[in-house]
């Protein structure tokens, strides 16, 4: 899959291509857009700026909403969205830019559920690594987590996914089950089907075959990670550790 890097292109062309408040974003940046490495100013796929450019402007919200942003989350935003170190300038001051501006992250979210309204899974990769940002520091706060509760409810996820999602990254005593979207009364069996098809159906891979920015790939990495950690924490409480699985 191709990367990306900030060149100076003019950034009216791309706002104007992607519209709305996210459009408005990337047209203040004045020269600076997003291209794609080989100098196609759209890059491969119109989804991989909207992704990039949603998940950046959110994350300022986000910030912005809590009030402090630690060295912790600046660390975390920058394992996320990967540009090389020259170029991080761009991206934070994309950021600075949808801090500051006027338009509200309602905007910004109602714009990216609408372009992803056919690929539920890249809205929940945006709530992913929001989360991943607000967790960085050890705890999510109350307003973080107002805000992305908020933010889930505009891509359309209901509380039941959201409580899925936030159990990736928020430890609780039932973290596995609700990581799994499972519940302690299904067979050992029927978790073990769905732990199997929760890894196909959130393998990297499957990013990086759709065409998806970096960004996608690490937060696919690491919610995979995160499935494969609860599976890890039922089996040693069922005592499966070990034994043969049976046939599905």
């Amino acid at each position: 899959m191709k990367s990306f890097h900030w060149g100076a292109l003019g950034g009216g062309g791309l706002g104007f291509a992607l519209g709305g408040p996210l459009g408005a974003l990337v047209g203040a940046l004045a020269g600076h857009v997003l291209v794609d490495r080989e100098g196609a100013p759209f890059g491969p796929a119109p989804r991989q700026l909207i992704f990039t450019t949603g998940l950046v402007a959110l994350a300022a919200k986000m910030a912005r909403a809590d009030g402090v942003v630690t060295r912790d989350e600046v660390a975390a935003f920058r394992r996320i969205v990967t540009v090389p170190a020259d170029e991080q300038g761009h991206i934070e001051r994309l950021f600075d830019l949808a801090k500051q501006t006027s338009a509200g992250f309602e905007a910004y979210a109602s714009q990216i559920a609408e372009s992803f309204r056919e690929e539920p899974a890249l809205l929940e990769d945006v709530l992913d690594g929001l989360f991943l940002i607000a967790a960085a520091d050890g705890a999510i706060h109350e307003r973080e987590h107002d805000y992305l509760h908020d933010v889930a409810m505009i891509f359309g996820i209901d509380e039941a996914g959201f409580a899925r999602i936030e159990a990736r990254h928020v430890r609780r005593r039932d973290d596995p089950y609700l990581v799994l979207g499972a519940s302690r009364e299904m067979s050992d069996a029927e978790i073990r089907k769905l732990h199997r098809a929760l890894v196909v159906e959130n393998h990297p891979d499957r990013e990086i075959a759709r065409g998806l920015p970096e960004e996608a790939i690490c937060i696919a990495t690491r919610r995979l990670a995160a499935i494969n950690a609860a599976w890890d924490a039922i089996q040693k409480e069922r005592g499966l550790a070990g034994r043969l699985a049976a046939p599905a």
